[in-house]
C-alpha cells in the first residue's frame, strides 16, 4: 500500500507560495458569473485584421507551422521584427543572432529574468507592475525593488532621485514598462535618458517591456535601445497581442545583441520550447501593415479613452487620462470609497461593470489602495454602455 504524501509540508514552493490565483482570473470570473461588462482584463472584444487571420488560416492548411518551427522562430518573423525596429526606431538588429521569438511577452518576460538573474541579485521595478514581474523575479531567486510612480497633477510620474537611491550593489538590473500598464504613463525623453545614464554609470542590465509601443497617444514611442550606451545592455521585449488584437496567439520577441539573446534563449528552450507555428508567419505579415494601419488603430483608441475618461468623470471618479496603453487609472476617493478590492468585488452587483484594483500590483498595497484600473479596448457601444451604468454609482 502507498503511504500518503504528509500534509505537513506546503506543496508549493516558498517562492511561489505569496502568488495564488491572477486577480484578472477572478474578476473575470466574476464577469461571466454576473453577465458584467467587462473591463478588467486587457482583451479587445473584436478580432484584428481579417487579412492577418486569413494569413494564418492560410499557414495552416498550407502545413506551415504545423510542426515545430524552429527554436529561435520561424526566420520569416526573425526577420519582419528586425525590419519593424529598423523601421519604426532606426535600430538595426540581425534577425538569425539578435532576435529570439517567444510564447508573448510574457514568457520572455520569463525566460530573461531566469536567464540573467543569480539568487540574491537586486531588481529595479517600476510600482505597481504588471503582476508576473513579481512572480518571474521571485522564480529566479531575486528580489525585487519597487520605485512608485507617484500620482501628481493628473498622471503619475517617476522620481528621478528616488529612483537612483534604489541602485545598490547588489542590483543586477532595471525593469521597465513604458508606456505603462496599469498607469498608461509614458517615460518622457528626459526621464530614458536619466535612465540610460543611470544604468550605464552603474553597469546595469536594463528589460524593457515595451508591448504597447504603438499606443502612445501623445508624442511617439522612444525605445530605450536607441538611446547612447543602451544597445549593448538592453533587453527589448515586445509581441503581437496588444498590437493586432490577437491576443489568443501568444507570439512575442526579444530583440538584444548576440550574448543576451543566446542567454535568454538558454532558458527559453526549457519553458515552452517552440509555439505558435502558425501564427507566427501570420504576424511576419502583420508587422509589415502600412502606417496607415498603425495610425488608425491608435486613433481609435484615443477616441475609446475619451469616452470612456469623460464617462468616468462624469461618474464622480478622479480619472489619470492615460498617455498611453488601453488602461485608464481613477481613484475612488472622491466617491466615499476606499478600498479598491472591496469595490471591485462589489461593482458587478451594484452596476454591472467589472474593474480590477490596482493595489495588487504594488507590494505597497496602501499606496494603491484606492486606484482601479480600467480597460477601453473595447467595441464602442460597450463602452458607452459602461459609462451609462457607472452613473448609477
Amino acid at each position: 500500500m502507498t503511504a500518503p504524501v504528509s500534509s505537513n509540508r506546503p506543496f508549493l514552493n516558498r517562492r511561489l507560495a505569496a502568488f495564488g490565483t491572477t486577480i484578472f482570473a477572478e474578476m473575470s470570473a466574476l464577469a461571466a458569473r454576473t453577465g458584467s461588462i467587462n473591463l478588467g482584463q486587457g482583451f479587445p472584444d473584436t478580432d484584428g485584421p481579417a487579412r492577418i487571420a486569413e494569413a494564418a488560416s492560410r499557414a495552416v492548411l498550407t502545413g506551415l507551422g504545423n510542426q515545430y518551427p524552429p527554436g529561435p522562430g520561424v526566420p520569416e518573423l526573425r526577420a519582419a521584427v528586425a525590419a519593424h525596429q529598423q523601421r519604426f526606431y532606426g535600430l538595426g538588429y540581425d534577425p538569425d543572432s539578435e532576435v529570439l521569438v517567444t510564447a508573448g511577452a510574457t514568457e520572455a518576460i520569463a525566460a530573461t529574468l531566469l536567464a540573467l538573474l543569480e539568487p540574491g541579485d537586486e531588481v529595479i521595478a517600476l510600482e505597481p507592475f504588471y503582476d508576473s514581474y513579481a512572480a518571474c523575479i521571485a522564480m529566479a531567486g531575486a528580489a525585487r525593488v519597487p520605485v512608485t510612480l507617484r500620482p501628481h497633477a493628473g498622471a503619475f510620474t517617476l522620481d528621478l532621485d528616488e529612483l537612483r537611491a534604489a541602485v545598490t550593489p547588489r542590483t543586477r538590473l532595471l525593469l521597465l514598462n513604458t508606456p505603462h500598464n496599469p498607469t498608461g504613463t509614458v517615460l518622457t525623453p528626459a526621464e530614458l535618458t536619466a535612465i540610460a545614464e543611470l544604468a550605464v554609470e552603474r553597469d546595469l542590465l536594463v528589460v524593457t517591456d515595451e508591448v504597447y509601443e504603438h499606443l502612445v497617444f501623445e508624442g511617439a514611442h522612444v525605445p530605450l535601445a536607441g538611446l547612447p550606451g543602451m544597445r549593448e545592455r538592453t533587453v527589448s521585449i515586445s509581441s503581437a497581442g496588444k498590437t493586432f488584437s490577437f491576443t489568443g496567439w501568444k507570439v512575442g520577441w526579444v530583440t538584444a545583441p548576440p550574448e543576451l539573446v543566446a542567454a535568454v534563449r538558454s532558458a527559453k528552450q526549457y519553458l515552452t520550447y517552440v509555439a505558435s507555428g502558425p501564427f507566427q508567419y501570420a504576424i511576419a505579415e502583420a508587422l509589415a501593415l502600412p502606417d496607415a494601419y498603425y495610425d488608425g488603430f491608435r486613433a481609435d483608441l484615443a477616441a475609446k479613452r475619451d469616452i470612456l475618461a469623460d464617462g468616468l468623470t462624469a461618474a464622480g471618479f478622479e480619472v489619470f487620462r492615460p498617455r498611453g496603453t488601453y488602461f485608464i487609472t481613477t481613484d475612488i476617493t472622491p466617491l466615499g470609497e476606499k478600498d479598491g478590492l472591496a469595490f471591485c468585488r462589489a461593482l458587478p452587483e451594484r452596476c454591472g461593470v467589472v474593474a480590477i484594483p490596482n493595489q495588487v500590483f504594488y507590494d505597497d498595497q496602501d499606496a494603491g489602495r484606492t486606484q482601479v484600473r480600467w480597460a477601453f479596448c473595447k467595441k464602442t457601444e460597450v463602452l458607452r454602455e459602461a459609462a451609462e451604468r457607472l452613473r448609477r454609482l
